[in-house]
């Protein structure tokens, strides 16, 4: 059981940070990391994360529903890794992908909020630091 003032310090910082790394991986153990600008407390023990997530990051999530959400502040050399796995993906918005500037047609893009249970929360920094649950 995750460590409910834990997670809200990871959602408070990653509010002040605007910023959140979004890690999957494709059934073969590939990664990809992506970033999206927020992430928000949801039911107990859950967070949304929202985007313009790429065709990588959906195709991953197809096949692969965890994820590692990281929140970093740089400057202070402190954040947290919160590992977890996708209940839900909502698209929220469309774009036709029409670009005039160049007069073609891209594929649509979607923004999506990840609705995701956190299963364990680890401290994160460029220190060394240990896997031990925050």
């Amino acid at each position: 059981m995750i460590k409910t003032e834990i997670l809200h310090k990871a959602v408070e910082l990653a509010g002040n940070l605007e910023h959140v790394f979004v890690a999957t991986a494709d059934t073969s153990g590939l990664p990809h990391v992506t970033a999206a600008g927020e992430m928000n407390l949801a039911a107990e023990g859950h967070v949304t994360v929202g985007a313009w997530f790429c065709p990588g990051t959906v195709e991953n999530l197809e096949h692969n529903r965890l994820v590692s959400l990281v929140v970093w502040d740089e400057s202070k050399d402190t954040g947290y890794q919160l590992l977890g796995e996708v209940k839900e993906v909502n698209e929220l918005s469309f774009m036709d992908g029409y670009s005039p500037e160049t007069e073609s047609q891209a594929p649509p893009q979607v923004e999506r909020q990840l609705i995701i249970q956190v299963n364990k929360i680890l401290a994160f920094s460029h220190a060394p630091h240990s896997d031990m649950e925050e």
